[in-house]
This record gives structure tokens, C-alpha cells and sequence, in this order.
């Protein structure tokens, strides 16, 4: 895993944060929860072939 990857998970969680203070403090609960799954859903996304990859490297380092 690269850092440039953390660094944009990082920046996601905190356009994520961010939004939803703003939508929190403006009244809009719904939207900021939605904003906040988006987010993880978005994330999740990016860590899927990193986690494939994972079970590969480890499946190809005990010959299974």
C-alpha cells in the first residue's frame, strides 16, 4: 500500500467531516448522514482490489 493512498482516504474523511458539519449545523441531518455513507461507501470501494490483492500476494506465499 502507497502513502498517496492513505493520503486520499485521508482527504476523503475529511471532506466527509466537513460536510457533515455543515449540513448538521444548517438542519440538514438527513443529507449529512447520507454524505457520511456515501463516504464509506466510497472508501470501501477504493480498499476492495487492495484487499483482493492481499489474498493473493498471501494465497501465492503459502502455495494454496
Amino acid at each position: 500500500m502507497e502513502v498517496d493512498f492513505i493520503f486520499k482516504i485521508v482527504a476523503i474523511g475529511i471532506i466527509v467531516a466537513a460536510l457533515n458539519m455543515v449540513l448538521n449545523r444548517s438542519g440538514r441531518e438527513e443529507q449529512a448522514m447520507l454524505t457520511t455513507l456515501a463516504g464509506v461507501i466510497v472508501v470501501l470501494m477504493m480498499l476492495i482490489p487492495q484487499i483482493s490483492e492481499l489474498f493473493s500476494t498471501v494465497k501465492s506465499l503459502f502455495d494454496l
